[in-house]
């Protein structure tokens, strides 16, 4: 993959913050499940939790390309850290294509101040895939929507201080007819959370439920048209969508260097396992799989950033679906050239690898990928 000079300079800043930051506390963070407000504080100094908000908004104004640089760097020794930076992203692009000039002058300005969290609540628990099947509802009451039901999978959300949540506000079923609005569950009556989740792996971003209770939100924190809120939602999740892809590469690459350095001193019959060609064949699978996931990871991010929304589309599926499968096989791959080691945790390969596993489940199953991709190609 190519970057421009300031795209190199950028990677190499982050590169060395991870190094500094990131690295030391991977390994408690999952232990423990916490989130790691620290990394919130120092990415928000450094402008990456805020990355796509625009110039004129007072934000840094970046693009697809350098979130994914910044999610893949970080990624290397914690997806889970990963997603901080540009965490904001599902916020903001609703608010950008489809919002009107005082929701963004109203929020974006807050937002690239550094260290705000927000979220995006799209899924519940008989709505996952299927978002169609969505029932939170909200009833228009004047100046003001009511909004009624339950959220699942909100990453963020009882950190967030600013939630773009979908809501139906008419039909029973079906895409048409869901709204998008944005609520702040720190000021707002009647919202509240659960338990958290107990995942296997992405531990230290937190996913809890949330409860909807008569919950009234103000008529101007609609954004666009009532009803068209569903379409809001396929942007901001095409366009993150390679940043997850991102991640996969960049804790397979994680995995790939670990590997590599464990094999050269690992010994087995008097010689390096490196020496042994089963496991340089392993090695080699390894670093093709990543360089070609890389690749399509940033031709995707190029369509992206070119507004090439109909390539961006089917990308952004097969970018997310082959990245997360090829870094589930190679994590799977380091767990076994690290042998018994491999499955304990004394080495990181085992997170890893439970990390790669909720890849290829959020953001869209890697089955639903299949179809979007799937239905491109019989479109013609």
């Amino acid at each position: 993959m190519t970057f421009t000079e300031d795209e190199i300079a950028f990677r190499d800043s982050i590169r060395r913050m991870v190094a500094r930051h990131v690295a030391p506390i991977a390994a408690e963070i999952d232990e423990t499940d916490r989130f790691p407000t620290e990394l919130v504080r120092l990415f928000g100094e450094m402008g990456l939790m805020q990355l796509w908000v625009p110039e004129k908004y007072g934000g840094p104004e970046g693009n697809l390309t350098m979130m994914c640089i910044a999610r893949e760097e970080v990624s290397r020794v914690s997806p889970a850290c990963g997603s901080i930076a540009g965490l904001n992203t599902m916020f903001i692009m609703p608010l950008l294509h489809f919002g009107t000039e005082e929701q963004r002058q109203r929020f974006l300005p807050v937002v690239a101040q550094g260290g705000v969290v927000t979220a995006i609540a799209i899924s519940e628990p008989q709505a996952g895939s299927d978002v169609s099947a969505m029932t939170t509802r909200a009833v228009r009451d004047g100046d003001s929507y009511v909004i009624n039901g339950r959220k699942q999978w909100c990453s963020y959300g009882v950190e967030a201080e600013y939630i773009v949540l979908m809501a139906r506000t008419e039909g029973e079923r079906g895409a048409d007819g869901i709204s998008a609005f944005v609520i702040e569950p720190k000021r707002m009556k009647g919202i509240t959370f659960g338990r958290h989740e107990r995942k296997m792996g992405w531990r230290g971003a937190p996913n809890t439920p949330i409860f909807l209770d008569n919950v009234r939100v103000p008529a101007e924190n609609l954004i666009g048209e009532e009803g068209k809120g569903f379409r809001a939602s396929l942007r901001a999740l095409d366009l993150n969508r390679p940043t997850i892809g991102a991640q996969c590469v960049g804790l397979a690459q994680g995995a790939l260097d670990a590997c590599v350095e464990y094999a050269k001193e690992r010994r087995q019959f008097k010689r390096a396992i490196a020496d042994f060609q089963g496991v340089q064949f392993m090695l080699a699978d390894m670093a093709m799989n990543i360089e070609a996931a890389r690749a399509l990871v940033y031709e995707c991010a190029r369509a992206g950033d070119r507004s090439d929304w109909q390539r961006l589309n089917v990308l952004a599926s097969m970018a997310k679906c082959f990245a997360s499968d090829m870094a589930m096989k190679a994590t799977t791959d380091a767990v076994q050239v690290f042998g018994g080691y491999g499955y304990t945790k004394d080495y990181p390969v085992e997170r890893w690898m439970r990390d790669a596993k909720l890849a290829q489940i959020f953001e869209g199953t890697n089955q639903i990928q299949r179809v979007v991709i799937a239905r491109d190609l019989l479109a013609a």
